[in-house]
């Protein structure tokens, strides 16, 4: 688990993180380096996942090189399969990063949300209903390995 007391909110406790495939962990289907030595040191704290329409088809491998459980989500309404994912999480308190449109559900169920603008861009509604936007998704990940950032990023 993962506390973080942000000056002005509640206390964050957060104990999954869910990422998107294609377009935040992947380019064009390659997962982008730097991240299974991040979500490695993340798994010692949080139960990480891989939610995925697997367009590309290599959400299986992206899985297995993470260490992490990977989640088929419906291309038709992936939106719905996502927050219906984090909401379903016992006990509550996830984290999601993604970058598309059908995170945006995700992003309000989650307690904390991290949008990547990324080789693939990033849809505006979910840049605005992230908590907090970056440009890289390393940079996503060390957030949580570094919370004191997202404490300067997010308080009042």
């Amino acid at each position: 688990m993962i506390k973080i007391s942000i000056p002005g909110r509640d206390e964050l406790q957060l104990h999954y993180l869910v990422l998107d495939m294609n377009g935040t962990v992947a380019t064009d289907g390659q997962l982008i380096a730097g991240i299974a030595e991040r979500v490695a040191r993340l798994k010692d704290r949080l139960r990480v996942y891989l939610l995925t329409a697997d367009t590309f088809g290599t959400g299986a491998q992206a899985a297995r090189e993470l260490g992490i459980e990977m989640v088929i989500v419906s291309s038709a309404d992936g939106t719905t399969d996502k927050a219906n994912f984090i909401s379903a999480l016992d006990p509550p308190g996830g984290a999601a990063i993604g970058n598309g449109n059908n995170d945006v559900a995700m992003f309000k169920a989650a307690h904390l949300s991290i949008a990547v603008i990324g080789r693939e861009g990033c849809c505006a509604a979910a840049l605005l209903n992230a908590d907090v936007v970056v440009h890289d998704i390393n940079d996503a990940l060390d957030l949580l390995l570094n919370p004191l950032r997202l404490i300067a990023t997010l308080r009042t």
